[in-house]
């Protein structure tokens, strides 16, 4: 009796391992039609509408300088707007001397989280056509908000964001980031147009779309007390018939978002799991798959336990972590040592799972 039930039980194992494996080889497929990135564009391309950017900004005095230095006087650009979020810092003086226009940020309403707050006050004051924002801690090509607007308007997207080449200045943050970002990848593919729009993604980091529209559908309202405000705004207007895109555009945009292993564990670990927009249900099948397909397979195989289905899936991660050397600005070695974070990728994902009640971040609490 007892054999049967550990061969049962074993069996049942192979069986949500093969299932989780379809699931996980099915969206890195995904990689063959991937859409093409955003690019600079040809000399001869159509005039481009005038573009505002938007940068929310709350005690960025220390990240500040070098996204401005770039964009202001770019290429299309009209205006930048830094909305100043109550810093104590010196964020708005920098803003001020730098040459953008310095929106003094209100007090946070009930009910929505800061960076949403900022950026819909910053839309409102926008006087150009398009809205690109952009955070304080990205580096961009000052070509990147023409390309931007011309692909969303080439595409005719309501609402376009994209993915830089991240830089990870520490040994800490190139081990354990790429990990994170890979769970995503094995969760949801590559960048793409969403055709689910219960499954879209999305980048706030940087988002551009037409200013009036946008308002009319709501702006940030509707999604103004998420942790995770770039997902969940993506997902609203795709379910509500918009056509939205999630691209690379890594040759023209870079981003510094975490400086060591704790800030990576810390920042991103509070919003990996994706809280308040994915269902409970299909973010315990994600975990699954990660666990069972990204996670497990080289401890197994390092511990002699592994077999034929762990070997092929290894081989995946490693083809996984050869497609994503690109999006990195440094590609060294805790790089590629990066599939023995992938443990600890789980068990954030597994913890943000698991977390309840208020968070706190840049000094606020959000329930």
């Amino acid at each position: 009796m007892r054999s049967r039930l550990r061969f049962g039980l074993r069996f049942g194992l192979v069986g949500i391992r093969l299932a989780a494996a379809g699931l996980a080889v099915a969206r890195l497929a995904k990689v063959a039609k991937a859409a093409q990135p955003v690019s600079a564009g040809r000399a001869s391309s159509p005039p481009t509408p005038q573009i505002s950017i938007v940068i929310p900004a709350r005690d960025e005095v220390d990240r500040l300088g070098p996204l401005l230095d770039t964009i202001v006087g770019a290429t299309g650009v009209g205006e930048v707007i830094v909305v100043d979020d109550q810093s104590s810092d010196g964020t708005a003086e920098l803003a001020e001397r730098l040459g953008a226009r310095v929106l003094q940020g209100s007090e946070l309403p009930a009910g929505w989280a800061g960076k949403a707050w900022a950026l819909q006050q910053g839309i409102e004051a926008a006087t150009g056509e398009w809205v690109v924002t952009l955070d304080a801690d990205t580096r961009p090509d000052p070509r990147l908000p023409t390309a931007l607007v011309r692909r969303a308007i080439d595409d005719e997207f309501d609402l376009l964001t994209v993915g830089g080449r991240f830089d990870c200045p520490t040994p800490g943050s190139r081990w354990l980031h790429p990990a994170m970002l890979t769970t995503l990848v094995y969760r949801f593919g590559p960048p793409g147009v969403a055709t689910r729009p219960g499954r879209a993604m999305a980048n706030g980091q940087c988002m551009t779309f037409p200013r009036r529209a946008f308002l009319d559908a709501g702006g940030m309202s509707e999604v103004g007390g998420e942790v995770v405000e770039d997902i969940a705004l993506a997902r609203r207007l795709a379910v509500s018939g918009a056509s939205v895109g999630f691209l690379d555009a890594s040759d023209l945009l870079t981003v510094r978002m975490f400086e060591s292993f704790d800030d990576t564990w810390a920042g991103w670990g509070r919003s990996l799991a994706l809280p308040g927009v994915e269902p409970i249900a299909r973010q315990l099948l994600d975990l699954g798959v990660i666990l069972f397909t990204q996670a497990l397979p080289l401890p197994r195989l390092l511990l002699g336990r592994g077999d034929i289905l762990d070997a092929f899936l290894l081989i995946s991660r490693i083809g996984t972590l050869a497609g994503t050397r690109t999006a990195y600005t440094v590609a060294d070695a805790p790089y590629w040592a990066s599939p023995l974070a992938d443990l600890p990728a789980t068990f954030a994902i597994a913890k943000g799972i698991a977390r309840r009640g208020p968070q706190t971040w840049r000094g606020r609490t959000y329930g």
